[in-house]
């Protein structure tokens, strides 16, 4: 059974860097694309970045792109989010999500078997 589990989040000053994990302790992660998603105080969950199957493609929201870096290591059941140049605009609750869709997608309604999160703030 799926259970994703979180972690790697902290306090951190912008321009700093965190990568943050998911693993899946309860079953195979490599059947599954994996999305990180994030919700802000106030706002609706996002998409952040997804890798596929295979780690054959990613996607990544305009607003980390060329900052972030998402990849998976199978052998170990876990998905990275590298995360180099954060902004106070990333501070969120950060999940991860599996999703049976083929692709990268980073749509909200493809993803389930949400982990509890990881809290990452950014700021001096």
């Amino acid at each position: 059974q799926l259970q994703l589990v979180e972690s790697g989040g902290g306090l951190v000053q912008p321009g700093g860097s965190l990568r943050l994990s998911c693993v899946d302790s309860g079953s195979a992660l490599d059947y599954y694309t994996v999305g990180w998603f994030r919700r802000a105080p106030g706002k609706e969950r996002e998409g952040v970045s997804s890798i596929s199957r295979g780690g054959e493609s990613t996607n990544y929201a305009d607003s980390v792109k060329g900052r972030f870096t998402i990849s998976r290591d199978d052998a170990k059941n876990t998905v990275f989010l590298q995360m180099n140049s954060l902004k106070p605009e990333d501070t969120a609750s950060y999940y991860c999500g599996v999703s049976s869709v083929p692709i990268a997608t980073i749509d909200n309604s493809d993803f389930g078997g949400w982990g509890q999160g990881t809290q990452v703030t950014v700021s001096s």
